[in-house]
């Protein structure tokens, strides 16, 4: 018996980021207004950490808000109508709800019904896996555009007396357009995981232990006795890491990461005309500078002094930032790379838009 032949997507050969957008919460948390809550100093987080501001959401401004003022201006850079998507990917850690996803919502308002629409939890990672989802995608043939979008309101898991991350975090969004190039804008992704140390960032609960002591009583073992007392809120799973192990897994692993990305996109630290990493903290920015023998000539994305650290949004918005306080970078090519909670990690050469 014959078998017909299966016709497949034409296939695009390259790929680029076609236009990006930024949405930023208007209230701004200074250092001042953390050393409310913590036992700290705005030298110390300065000099810690190199955060001066972080943006964060009132109660009435969603994950999904967020990414929809982000789309909206990245389509609009495009030049992209939102009916002519052909995925809808959100990057987040953050949306309240297990499903539906905050993408098929944001698909919704913006008008891209009925492309596919999906969340990826990948954390500070997020946004560059969502790259490497897209490229595929586009690629492939099986979208001719796609739309990314990393998005996270971290003031709503964090507790603000708690010491080890919660000062870092502010809220916000970034999205990008990917579609067809005529030459090469985004070169082969190097990304992965290390679940060996998952514990190294995450939750102090799940949400089974939030039902179980609502229910039962019993309160989850990541909880002291005294948290769990003070108040409600603290029954409330928030964000808690172990600084010493993200911080030396950052400095000595990211950069090696980082290299093979530029190996495999074929250029040197060199060709570079921006480095723009995960907004974690300005030591592990400047330390990776320094491991990649970056040139003065290379201009270094520090939005984490003014946004705080953001996840899955950082990078889209130091990215955006960038280009707008440096308008001259773009066409140049941009090494970024994305790192957090898995642990996992993700890095890409780009051609700014």
């Amino acid at each position: 018996m014959s078998v017909p032949t299966l016709k497949q997507a034409p296939r695009h050969e390259n790929t680029r980021i076609l236009g990006i957008g930024a949405y930023r919460p208007g209230v701004i948390v200074t250092n001042d207004d953390v050393c409310q809550w913590i036992d700290s100093s705005d030298e110390w987080i300065r000099q810690r950490t190199g955060i001066i501001t972080r943006h964060r959401a009132p109660a009435d401004v969603s994950v999904i808000d967020m990414a929809e003022g982000a789309a909206r201006e990245a389509l609009e850079k495009a030049g992209i109508e939102a009916s002519q998507l052909g995925a809808v990917i959100v990057s987040t850690v953050t949306h309240p709800y297990a499903t539906p996803s905050a993408a098929a919502s944001l698909a919704d308002r913006i008008g891209a019904t009925p492309a596919p629409a999906f969340d990826i939890s990948a954390a500070c990672a997020g946004y560059c896996y969502g790259i490497a989802q897209a490229d595929a995608l586009v690629r492939s043939g099986a979208a001719d555009y796609v739309l990314v979008v990393g998005a996270e309101k971290l003031s709503d898991v964090i507790d603000n007396t708690e010491r080890t991350i919660s000062f870092l975090l502010g809220d916000g969004a970034g999205a990008v357009v990917i579609g067809p190039s005529d030459t090469p804008g985004i070169g082969p992704s190097v990304w992965g995981s290390d679940g060996s140390k998952w514990d190294a960032i995450g939750m102090t609960g799940s949400m089974l232990d939030l039902r179980e002591l609502v229910t039962t009583g019993k309160r989850p073992s990541a909880l002291t006795d005294a948290e769990a007392a003070a108040t409600d809120a603290a029954l409330w799973p928030t964000l808690r890491q172990d600084g010493q192990t993200v911080f030396r897994w950052a400095v000595w692993e990211m950069a090696k990461v980082a290299q093979q990305a530029l190996d495999a996109a074929g250029i040197t630290a060199g060709d570079l005309a921006a480095f723009i990493p995960h907004q974690a903290n300005m030591r592990i920015i400047d330390e990776m500078a320094k491991q990649l023998k970056l040139p003065e000539t290379v201009t270094i994305a520090r939005d984490i002094a003014d946004a705080g650290n953001t996840s899955a949004a950082s990078i889209p918005l130091a990215t955006h930032r960038l280009l707008q306080e440096n308008p001259e970078l773009s066409g140049g090519l941009a090494l970024q790379i994305g790192f957090g909670a898995g642990l996992v990690f993700g890095a890409q050469v780009i051609v700014l838009p």
